[in-house]
């Protein structure tokens, strides 16, 4: 007789169910239990523990600043009008080139006003020849008028033909002087330094004192201005935290930082010279402006730049990665920390304002805290993490790993928080 193991087979019998699917069925239920008893505090305790990436927090004394937009404006701009009717004869510059104050910019043909010119001379000179003559009379008569040898209507007569001449003398000498400035005039000369613009009028047009259309406009580049707008609150929170002495300035000048359009950085710094006293009603800002070298003529009026303001400097504070910090079901910055036990502890920061990619923090830190920089969703307070030591890129937020010899290499951080 043939024996068969019970395990193989399983007799059937009508009204009865197969044994199959029941022995399937404890297996089933038995490796439930033990995945329950492996999730169990000691079991999760036997774990090897997670290895997080950590960066040690060390206080530091940040400069702070502020990033505002604006717009490159001209320290000096003149438009060039005659002052002056005339034909303009010759042009005496190149377009688009640099000029001096006091060059020769265009001539006015200048005959006619030559012609008044020595016409107000020589009325000049026919009043002074008659002033010796009237002047010796009336010195004379008045050493008569002692003696009585004339009458006081002689006297006065002379005296008043003496003062004429007089009066003739200055009013001849000043048309002379109106006749030569108005002879100057027909050199148009450049009213101030820095580049010409285009001519807008040729030799040949004709040109009338003081017109609307200038005939040029000469821009001074070097240096240039930076007017920038900046919301009245946030000057006020700078100030009161000077005030309270949380941050710290160094002399009355404030230095100033360009990043031009294409994300570059000017390679000359500025100053800041000054703020209006008046907040725009409309949209409670006020306008800053700062002025910077220009030698290369690098920058033009009506670029559009961002300056990088320095505000003062506060010490004893730290810089948290912000890929480090999360919030909280009440909005308050949270991040995760290793401390001395190996153990996560959550902690609440105080987070003041962004600095680069960082977050700057007055408290809730010590000198040395590890902060959790990677690896943050595998974790939750209490566990006990293994560490590796991390370092954060500021400027793009990269985490690498620091390894023993000191170098830094690049470290995966896809997926991680």
């Amino acid at each position: 007789m043939k024996i068969v193991p019970s395990t193989m087979y399983f007799p059937s019998a009508p009204g009865r169910a197969s044994a199959l699917p029941l022995f399937l069925l404890c297996l089933l239920v038995l490796a439930g239990l033990a995945g329950c008893k492996d999730s169990t505090p000691e079991a999760r305790a036997t774990r090897a523990p997670v290895e997080v990436g950590v960066m040690t927090l060390h206080a530091q004394s940040v400069t702070l600043t502020t990033e505002l937009p604006g717009r490159t404006t001209t320290s000096l701009v003149a438009d060039v009008r005659p002052q002056v009717d005339g034909i303009i004869r010759e042009r005496l510059f190149r377009e688009g080139g640099e000029v001096k104050a006091g060059d020769v910019l265009y001539r006015i043909e200048p005959s006619s006003y030559r012609a008044a010119y020595d016409s107000a001379l020589a009325a000049l000179k026919k009043a002074q020849a008659s002033l010796p003559s009237s002047e010796n009379k009336a010195k004379r008569y008045s050493e008569l008028i002692k003696d009585k040898a004339i009458s006081t209507q002689d006297y006065e007569d002379a005296k008043a033909i003496y003062e004429a001449d007089l009066a003739a003398v200055a009013a001849a000498k000043a048309e002379v002087e109106r006749a030569r400035i108005n002879l100057g005039y027909t050199e148009i000369k450049a009213p101030i330094s820095g580049r010409i613009e285009k001519s807008n009028l040729t030799p040949g047009a004709l040109v009338t004192a003081n017109q609307s259309v200038p005939l040029t406009t000469i821009r001074k580049l070097d240096p240039i201005n930076v007017d920038m707008t900046q919301s009245s609150t946030s000057l006020l929170n700078l100030r009161q935290a000077i005030a309270a002495g949380r941050i710290h300035t160094s002399g009355t000048t404030m230095s100033v930082k360009l990043k031009l359009d294409n994300g570059t950085v000017y390679s000359h710094p500025g100053t800041l010279e000054f703020s209006e006293t008046k907040v725009d009603e409309g949209t409670g800002t006020f306008t800053v402006r700062a002025e910077f070298p220009n030698p290369d003529r690098l920058l033009l009026p009506g670029m559009y730049v961002r300056a990088i303001i320095e505000d003062g400097r506060i010490d004893n504070c730290y810089l948290v990665p912000q890929r480090a910090v999360a919030r909280n079901t009440k909005g308050e910055p949270i991040a995760l920390f290793v401390n001395k036990e190996g153990k996560v502890e959550q902690r609440v920061l105080a987070v003041r304002r962004n600095v680069g990619n960082s977050w700057l923090v007055e408290s809730g830190i010590a000198d040395g805290d590890k902060i959790v920089v990677q690896g943050t969703q595998f974790i939750r307070p209490g566990q006990a993490v293994n560490t590796k030591e991390m370092t954060v890129v500021d400027a793009t937020g990269e985490v690498r790993a620091v390894q023993a010899e000191g170098t830094a290499e690049a470290a995966s951080a896809g997926g991680e928080g």
